[in-house]
């Protein structure tokens, strides 16, 4: 990508790929065709076989090969615009009418501000812009620039006017509206834009000889270093003996059909089905192939080259060392290999040149980050990485506060005659909740936070709040609970305290449990006995053996004996996948009527007894399935995925979970997964449980529920 100063070309995808044309509408005429009685068999054969292929041909045609470029979006001194083909603007917004820029962390979307109000322009990720990009560029241009905590739905909203004015712009209205500007990712962006700023405004390098740090990297200018995603799975050529050899079955069989005679209804259906499976197979193979594409690195001391689609050396991205500033390696995007439409990518590179200017965006999803950034810097290039990650906190409020909570001033939370009040400054207790009402404390930190959730004798929630806003310490409200008699449940600090006394008590074991011994008194006094010479006969009595005084350290609990809730997959789910497997066995049965009815006597005859069959073995199969089905074990100890007769499929220690939660990816399905504290994928859980009883049981546990922060420390509960 070659840009010139002073402006930013959004991500978009080149035209010209070879691609069918209309495969589905195409694949329906093809079954549509193949259930027609055409005679002779050669022509309805051949229609068939002509239809699939059309798409084919169209793709292949110049017409439809001609590169047509996709609109994308531009950043420069005239404003910013959308272009389309040809260079023509399809929208603009100029720069004389652009009072400034935002970004919403909700739901990252691009806002311009202009005299008459906001617009949303859209997506970050949908226009092909990254925000370290736009917040660079747009401060060159001399742009303001916001980072706003909210979705742009809010700023949008008239009603929040007022609040949303800006600080700095009408010092009358205070600051800390209901959409306050993210001041944590402003600043990562701001570390980043200073960064690039002093590798911009860095001295030339240096000789080899003369760099010092750096003479090993330079010294190894003719050594080169090539980073690759590892290979798919299956291969690539896998994937297309495996396209061909369907379209090939698929052919065979509908010529067999064609032979056999194509009278009765049941062998054209069949065609139909084999006309399909061919249709799918090779679309699907072509699928896999776009997606299974590596990503290549050369890197040397004089250039980096970089490949993303084998076979296409024209897209080969070269780019001379001289000519990069620092490279920024972090999340970013990249171009689906099937739509060509920008995605998020977990890892991306982008290279700025001496202006600050965009110079190339690098492919880099597959590869590791730890070894990319470590390369380039071996070779002299200047590394960029994002700052420490925003606390990604769940989203809790203050659910069932009463109001007199705030009316009484200088109101404190107190543990009083047997219950819990609300007391006023002078120590009086206005509101108080009887012993008899309160069916739980429960004690959890949530963001950081210590937080309590009380329950009713029925074991449900009614209320919940920080400790902070209730003006009572975790410490305070656990002992003076307890000391009143009431439930309190602290299972962190619980948890805390004997993780404390395992490590203390450490020292005292080996690889097997430890045991102490005290001597006795006897002891002491047979010893001196044989010294003196004294006789066995006029010894003391028989001294106690040193097990009677020996105590054994146990070993810490691990996930599946420490006390903890086994959760198991919801009812709805079950049933699903009840269904799900009885219509899978019944599409069988059917396709196997339709395939094997000739020789079995007819359609009708083999479906009588193949379809009350598929039932059966759908049923069966599932019971057989579900009675040991895996239920997920959490515990203060870590998690468990443990069957329902006892085996242990996978166990995690809590020192190795750094979050449990739902996965929400952007190639697959949101699933439920456990990281490790680096953020890491461990284990999936191929089960779904119900999500609230698994968020409970984590904070009730000490687990945390989440995305794990890894550059947040893991420090004890609060106040402990």
């Amino acid at each position: 990508m070659r840009t010139v100063e002073h402006e930013l070309v959004g991500l978009a995808g080149p035209g010209g790929r070879w691609r069918p044309v209309a495969a589905g509408p195409f694949a329906l005429l093809a079954v549509a065709l193949a259930l027609l009685p055409i005679r002779p068999v050669w022509l309805w054969a051949a229609l068939i076989g002509a239809v699939a292929a059309v798409p084919w041909l169209l793709g292949a045609a110049p017409e439809a090969r001609r590169r047509r470029p996709r609109p994308y979006w531009r950043l420069s001194a005239a404003g910013l615009e959308k272009v389309g083909p040809g260079g023509l603007s399809m929208v603009s917004y100029e720069r004389s009418r652009i009072d400034a820029l935002a970004i919403t962390t909700g739901d990252g979307m691009l806002t311009v501000f202009h005299r008459f109000g906001r617009t949303a322009v859209g997506g970050m990720t949908a226009m092909g812009l990254e925000p370290l990009t736009v917040f660079v560029t747009a401060r060159r241009l001399g742009i303001p620039m916001h980072v706003l905590d909210g979705e742009a739905t809010d700023l949008l909203d008239p009603a929040l006017d007022d609040a949303l004015r800006i600080p700095t712009i009408d010092d009358d209205v205070p600051g800390g509206g209901p959409l306050p500007r993210d001041h944590a990712a402003e600043k990562r962006l701001l570390d980043q834009e200073a960064a690039l700023l002093a590798a911009a405004h860095e001295p030339s390098p240096p000789k080899a000889d003369e760099r010092p740090g750096r003479g090993r990297a330079r010294r190894q200018a003719g050594n080169e270093q090539r980073l690759d995603t590892p290979e798919p799975l299956p291969s690539r050529r896998r994937v297309v003996l495996l396209g061909v050899l369907t379209a090939l079955l698929g052919a065979v069989m509908i010529v067999r059909i064609a032979v056999d005679g194509t009278g009765e209804f049941g062998a054209r259906l069949a065609a139909g089905c084999w006309a399909l499976a061919a249709i799918a197979g090779v679309l699907a193979a072509r699928r896999r192939l776009l997606r299974a594409a590596q990503v290549r690195w050369t890197i040397n001391a004089e250039r980096l080259r970089v490949r993303a689609r084998p076979g296409r050396r024209r897209e080969v991205q070269d780019l001379r060392a001289g000519d990069v500033a620092a490279v920024v390696v972090g999340p970013g995007l990249r171009l689906d290999p099937v739509s060509g439409e920008p995605r998020r990518a977990d890892l991306a590179a982008l290279a700025f040149g001496h202006r600050l200017e965009l110079v190339a965006r690098l492919p880099a999803h597959g590869l590791d980050g730890f070894q990319l950034a470590h390369a380039l810097d071996d070779h002299g290039y200047r590394v960029i990485t994002p700052g420490a990650r925003a606390p990604r906190g769940p989203q809790y409020g203050l659910e069932g506060l009463p109001e007199i909570f705030a009316q009484v001033p200088g109101g404190r939370l107190v543990v009083a005659d047997g219950g819990l009040g609300w007391a006023d400054a002078a120590g009086d207790v206005v509101l108080k909740m009887p012993e008899d009402r309160i069916g739980g404390i429960e004690l959890l930190t949530i963001a950081g936070h210590a937080w309590v959730r009380l329950y009713d004798t029925d074991g449900d929630e009614f209320f919940a709040a920080p400790l902070s806003a209730l003006r009572i310490s975790r410490t305070d409200l656990r002992d003076s609970a307890r000391r009143a008699g009431l439930p309190v449940n602290d299972a962190e600090y619980d948890a805390y305290l004997s993780a404390a006394f395992h490590s203390a008590v450490s020292t005292l074991t080996d690889s097997e449990p430890a045991t102490a011994s005290v001597p006795s008194q006897s002891t002491a006094g047979q010893d001196a006995g044989e010294q003196t010479g004294e006789t066995a006969a006029s010894a003391q009595p028989a001294p106690l053996d040193e097990h009677d005084l020996a105590f054994t350290v146990s070993a810490p609990p691990d996930p599946m004996t420490a006390p903890g809730t086994l959760l198991d997959a919801t009812r709805r789910s079950r049933a699903g996948t009840y269904g799900m497997s009885v219509l899978l066995c019944e599409a069988v049965a059917l396709l196997g009527a339709v395939w094997l009815g000739p020789e079995l006597g007819g359609f009708n005859t083999t479906a009588s007894w193949s379809v009350p069959a598929g039932l059966l073995i759908g049923l069966v199969g599932y019971w057989l399935y579900d009675r040991n089905r895996p239920q997920l074990r959490v515990s203060s100890a870590g998690v468990a995925v443990v069957t329902r007769r006892g085996k242990v499929e996978w166990d995690l220690a809590r020192d190795r979970v750094g979050g449990v939660g739902i996965d929400e990816a952007t190639e697959r399905m949101p699933r439920l997964v456990v990281w490790s504290p680096s953020g890491r994928v461990l284990r999936q859980v191929t089960f779904p449980p119900d999500l609230d009883e698994l968020r409970r049981a984590c904070e009730r546990y000490g687990l945390p529920w989440g995305p794990p922060d890894a550059d947040r420390p893991a420090p004890p509960p609060p106040e402990l």
